[in-house]
């Protein structure tokens, strides 16, 4: 090759050394002078506006909140300390630079910097070493971002990533942090002071008294500016100088240690979902503090049996709307503090009995009326938690007394399959897993839920059988009410949970489960007492609440009824005490176009005399109970003593042990006969036993009768000598 074509050829790929450059130079511009948009972030509130957090924030902190359109006296305030030549430059104030050069040459180091409000754009856009490359880098980008978009873009660009402080960014957001107001309602004190920070955000730190009062100085100067270019007339120039010698910012709020479960679950939701600057939540921060007092001081009381964390939640009824939130017995608090045990999938217990009643109430399957078998030869392999049995049962008494062999064999008979499918429906699971995994244990606890599943499934039967999901604040999406139950069975089912009498005999009058208003309650207890729960509710109130070990392993016996229910109680009594009106709501509504009857709870049939238990259920008007069989005719034998018999006394008998044996035949349908000697009433025994009667010289006349029915035995009439 000769020299010449080696020296085009150089000269050519220097060429494209440099257009490459050149290009890579210009992509790195207008990647530079590009505007970046952080996704902002919330400040988290309580329905009372009550500070509860920031959302959202990472290593870049918290804010970006827009600011547009720009306040006009926050864009004054901002270039009368920043870049008062900002509306005539490109992006690059020369006369600044200039300036800076002078000041910096003089005093042989860096005492003075020439950056425009786009330079510090770029710069917080990209944060890079302080070189003087970077520096022409910043100016370059500055220039081409003025050009792109323009001075009010660039100006409202700076507002939004301008540091404020306390980790926080934009001028919008530090309006609502250090103010608690929109940044268009700021005065002109407060404007000036804010403006002052981004300079230096750590020497002008509004949380500490020193920072203040530089922040304040420079503040005043601010005004002085605002004041000699004539955009601050002298009586509202005095006025913002008083102002600023007064003015205190809110000091930096803390998170509520109570909240901090709250805090993570909406921070997580709201990361899901379209930005929001403000997260207005529905707790209510002082009944949460109180919520988290009563169950953790319950909860000491338990620990001797084995507890060792808690859960609760309290919704609003109507709007199911979240108030309280306890996710675990103290975050920082030992035994795995930091798990929200409210989101934790356990062993329901009974707690999912209901909603089989439900189920079967809807399909026909059985009736308010209808007798259901609590008896070990049921078929479906499950046993009582007693292991006792009572027999034919109401659907109330039934569930109110949690017996799991009625229960499963509900399951059975509405398929398994099916209650599955509709236990699923209620939002209490959402595994993959077919019904078979679980069998007829579904009725007993044996598909696993969680706290906040479980309380939304009981909302809806408190209300009238809409089911929508817990309510966490202002905008969250959700699905509308979806309809799981009729309105009819939904009020059956409020009824039975709120009877105390359909409680016994399981559960005694006056415990944990009893309020002196109505109140529908269902605890829970979980294989080996692994799992204690409660939920309840009013026309005012859902309230859920666990009690466990964070192991797993079982407690000592301790229960639903025992545990949980206590701590829902104290927070009902609690909630009601400054509520009298709550006091005073009648009973749960009945449903439409029913009247209640008087049923006799062991046949489902018309209540009378002879029943040794009555209970209330409601049925469509006009409609009939069967009536009760009659009586069945007792026929009693007295096989002793022996008709027509005579006694003779031995004189040397002591007094008072003489005696006459009194029996009976074996006599079916009655467990009680009364003895009547001489026509009068001697004494009630059952039927099984031998009385002895004090013997009497004389001619007597023996009976056995019946208590109920009035029937006799046929007359033995004794002599005794």
């Amino acid at each position: 090759m000769n020299k010449k074509k080696q020296k085009n050829l150089i000269t050519w790929g220097m060429g494209v050394g440099a257009a490459v450059a050149l290009l890579i130079l210009a992509h790195s511009l207008w990647v530079a002078s590009t505007f970046v948009v952080p996704r902002p972030t919330a400040i988290m509130t309580d329905r009372n506006g009550v500070f509860m957090a920031q959302l959202g924030g990472g290593p870049a902190g918290y804010g970006y909140w827009p600011a547009t359109p720009v306040p006009p006296r926050v864009a004054l305030a901002i270039l009368a300390l920043e870049d008062k030549r900002f509306w005539d430059h490109p992006g690059v104030d020369p006369a600044a630079v200039l300036r800076a050069m002078a000041q910096n040459i003089f005093a042989s180091r860096r005492v003075s910097g020439a950056s425009t409000l786009a330079m510090q754009v770029a710069r917080m856009q990209h944060p890079r070493a302080r070189t003087w490359a970077a520096k022409a880098s910043e100016a370059a980008a500055a220039v081409l971002m003025t050009a792109r978009y323009g001075r009010e873009a660039v100006l409202a660009q700076y507002l939004m990533l301008a540091p404020f402080g306390q980790n926080s960014h934009g001028i919008a957001y530090a309006a609502e942090w250090y103010f608690n107001r929109p940044v268009q309602d700021l005065s002109w004190a407060q404007i000036a002071l804010l403006s002052a920070i981004p300079q230096s955000p750590g020497l002008y730190n509004l949380d500490h008294p020193e920072g203040l009062a530089r922040a304040k100085a420079r503040a005043q100067l601010a005004l002085v500016r605002l004041h000699s270019q004539g955009i601050i007339d002298a009586p509202d120039y005095t006025e913002a100088l008083a102002d600023l010698a007064q003015l205190t910012p809110r000091q930096y709020p803390k998170r509520q240690p109570e909240a901090l479960h709250t805090i993570l679950l909406a921070e997580a939701m709201a990361a899901s979902g379209p930005p929001v600057e403000q997260l207005h939540s529905t707790i209510d921060l002082g009944l949460e503090q109180m919520v988290s007092r009563i169950a953790t001081q319950r909860l000491a009381g338990f620990q001797a049996k084995g507890a060792r964390q808690v859960a609760v939640i309290v919704a609003d009824r109507q709007s199911m709307g979240v108030l309280a939130f306890i996710g675990s017995g103290g975050y920082a608090a030992r035994d795995d503090g930091e798990i929200d045990y409210a989101l934790s999938w356990r062993s329901p217990g009974s707690t999912l009995k209901p909603f089989i009643y439900a189920q079967a109430l809807d399909r026909g399957t059985i009736s308010p009326a209808s007798m259901v078998l609590d008896a070990a030869d049921s078929g479906t392999g499950v046993d009582n938690a007693d292991l006792r049995f009572l027999g034919p049962m109401l659907p109330a008494q039934a569930l109110a007394n949690s017996r799991n062999v009625p229960a499963a064999a509900l399951v059975r008979a509405d398929g398994l399959d099916a209650s599955h499918w509709f236990l699923t429906q209620l939002g209490l699971s959402d595994s993959t897993s077919p019904a078979a995994r679980y069998g007829l244990t579904l009725a007993i606890g044996g598909m696993p839920t969680d706290l906040t599943r479980l309380v939304a499934a009981y909302g809806a039967l408190a209300n009238d059988g809409a089911w929508r999901p817990l309510h966490w604040y202002e905008g969250q999406p959700e699905p509308q009410a979806a309809r799981v139950v009729s309105v009819d069975t939904a009020r059956l089912v409020t009824l039975f949970l709120a009877d105390p009498m359909a409680r016994l005999p399981s559960f005694g009058r006056m415990g944990s489960t009893e309020f002196p208003f109505p109140v529908a309650v269902k605890t829970g207890t979980s294989q080996g007492y692994r799992d204690a729960w409660v939920v309840e509710y009013t026309g005012t109130y859902v309230v859920g609440v666990w009690v466990g070990r964070p192991d797993d392993q079982p407690m000592d016996e301790l229960g639903g009824a025992a545990s949980a229910a206590l701590i829902g109680q104290d927070i009902l009594l609690k909630l009601y005490s400054t509520e009298t009106d709550g006091q005073n709501d009648g009973s749960f509504t009945a449903p439409q176009g029913t009247q209640p009857q008087e049923v006799c709870a062991a046949t489902g049939t018309q209540a009378n005399s002879h029943c040794a238990q009555q209970m209330v259920v409601y049925l469509p008007s006009g409609a009939a109970l069967p009536a009760p069989p009659p009586p069945p005719v007792v026929r009693f034998r007295i096989t002793a003593p022996l008709d027509h018999s005579t006694y003779i006394l031995n004189p040397d008998t002591p007094p008072g042990l003489a005696v006459l044996a009194l029996r009976i035949a074996p006599v079916n349908g009655t467990a009680q006969v009364e003895w009547y000697v001489d026509g009068q009433p001697y004494q009630m025994a059952k039927t099984s036993d031998t009385v002895e009667w004090p013997v009497i010289p004389g001619r007597h006349v023996f009976e056995a009768g019946s208590p109920f029915s009035g029937a006799r035995s046929k007359p033995v009439v004794v002599a005794v000598q």
